[in-house]
């Protein structure tokens, strides 16, 4: 055992997580991450599968006695966010995760610390190797590429699970039992714009938004966190009359996190520097007032810059640009009529690189509401075709529908109490699960989703409770022993 962890039970969950860790594993490049998870299995004996795109199915039998015990799945996906401070000197594609210990929580050094969902990935493991849970028939089923538009669940053949009870441990929070989820739909907006030379005597400069937390698109986005590209795209709006020039713009990295920074370059006569200095200062603290405690750390700076060159926009395409920027739907558009404290829609302005002659802007749209998800896509739509830009969209995920009533969710209710003594408190997330696409494959499943608790996953400021491992883990065995 590593001696981060060492001594700290559940031992097995944290030597697979930390052997994990060390396998760089962002979307869409998990090969390496789940060939491990694979030949884990393989040494345990169990059976072993992997499909096209690279899933992992795995088969444990019963324990002895438990052979007439229904078939349960488990389930976690592979990858993870990739994401870093500006300044964290790391390859995702090449270094291992710097994990580190902070008292009763895992974080990790300055990038994402991959606990969604590798922590998981661990648990299930974990479960193949014991040999004194004594549960029923296991599969388990380990994803790829959740994190940037659940492609793995969507390939999964459908009717190959054995199934009648699926335990998604993607979760994210002890005592809660999540039992639906949102469907998403993912939509980019593209337009070209003219470029000509700066004016002659002006100076390049970086704009930089800063210090903004971030986090889950689904999870966060009723929190009132700033979006740093917004909040560009306001200081770029009101900064019109001191003619600046612009000649890059970049925000966001992922689809399904709320950004933390943006950046832009641009060109202005180096007289007017000073004046352009003081107007950023009084604009950052006009935002850090609309924040407040919801987003303190927000900085709005001035920096030398060193372009390439010194192309700019044409300002006609430079202002459309930005006016389109900053009239884009970001944010809660509806909470939820039937389930107190959940958002029901939302849209999140999640990504923009703006360099040479193309204009790129992601999105991603949440709904509890099928149609709804579809309505706001049209709404961007319409705006698109309002500034010029052309607008295509991904093939999106379907939504889980609750149901309380469902005989899991009623046996995993009652195995809680009798092991923690209280009762277990049940939602649904405005967060995408795979449960969605692997249900609709398997009509039927009893479905769940639970977890550990973690905090600002899909940001570098990612953390994991260390005890709360042992408790999630003490569920998981339970719930298995009692199915």
């Amino acid at each position: 055992m590593d001696a981060l962890l060492e001594s700290l039970p559940p031992d097995a969950v944290w030597k697979f997580f930390l052997e994990l860790s060390r396998i760089p594993r962002g979307s869409k490049h998990e090969a390496a991450a789940a060939g491990w998870v694979a030949d884990q299995a393989r040494a345990m004996g169990c059976e072993v599968s992997r499909d096209a795109v690279g899933n992992v199915l795995i088969r444990k039998p019963a324990a002895p006695g438990r052979e007439a015990a229904a078939v349960t799945a488990l389930q976690a996906h592979v990858d993870m966010v990739c994401e870093k401070n500006e300044g964290t000197a790391h390859d995702f594609l090449a270094d291992p995760i710097a994990v580190v210990r902070d008292g009763d929580l895992l974080r990790a050094e300055g990038t994402t610390l991959g606990a969604d969902d590798g922590i998981g990935v661990a648990a299930a493991l974990a479960v193949l190797a014991s040999r004194e849970i004594k549960h029923g028939p296991l599969e388990v089923l380990i994803t790829v590429d959740e994190e940037m538009g659940m492609s793995g669940a969507r390939e999964f053949q459908a009717g190959t699970l054995r199934a009648e009870y699926f335990l998604n441990l993607d979760g994210g929070q002890t005592g809660w039992l999540t039992i639906g989820c949102a469907g998403g739909l993912d939509s980019t907006a593209v337009r070209r714009v003219r470029l000509r030379p700066a004016s002659a005597g002006s100076r390049a400069f970086r704009l930089k938004v800063s210090g903004l937390k971030g986090g889950h698109s689904g999870g966060a986005i009723n929190q009132g966190r700033g979006n740093a590209i917004q909040i560009m795209a306001r200081v770029l709006w009101a900064l019109a009359p001191f003619g600046l020039e612009l000649a890059s713009l970049a925000g966001g990295d992922k689809r399904n996190a709320i950004p933390r920074e943006a950046f832009a370059t641009v060109f202005l006569d180096p007289a007017r520097e000073q004046e352009l200095r003081a107007a950023l200062a009084a604009m950052e603290e006009e935002q850090r007032a609309a924040l407040g405690a919801f987003d303190p750390g927000i900085a709005i700076a001035l920096e030398p810059a060193a372009p390439a060159g010194r192309e700019v926009m044409e300002p006609e395409d430079a202002r459309t640009v930005v006016n389109f920027l900053f009239a884009a739907i970001h944010g809660v558009i509806a909470d939820s009529p039937v389930m107190p404290g959940l958002v029901q829609t939302s849209s999140n302005l999640a990504v923009v690189a703006a360099q040479g002659g193309e204009v790129k802007v992601s999105m991603s749209h949440r709904s509890s509401v099928a149609s709804s998800k579809i309505a706001v896509a049209d709404r961007v739509a319409a705006l698109c075709e309002l500034a010029g830009f052309t607008q295509t969209r991904g093939d999106g995920y379907p939504g889980w529908l609750p149901d309380p009533a469902s005989p899991l969710v009623q046996r995993i209710c009652a195995v809680h109490e009798a092991v923690f003594g209280e009762p277990m408190q049940i939602r649904a997330t405005h967060g995408g699960l795979e449960c969605g696409l692997v249900g609709e494959g398997h009509p039927g499943l009893q479905m769940v989703s639970f977890g550990p608790d973690m905090w600002d996953i899909h940001t570098p400021d990612e953390h994991l409770g260390i005890s709360s491992v042992g408790r999630f883990t003490r569920l998981l065995a339970a719930i298995l022993e009692a199915l």
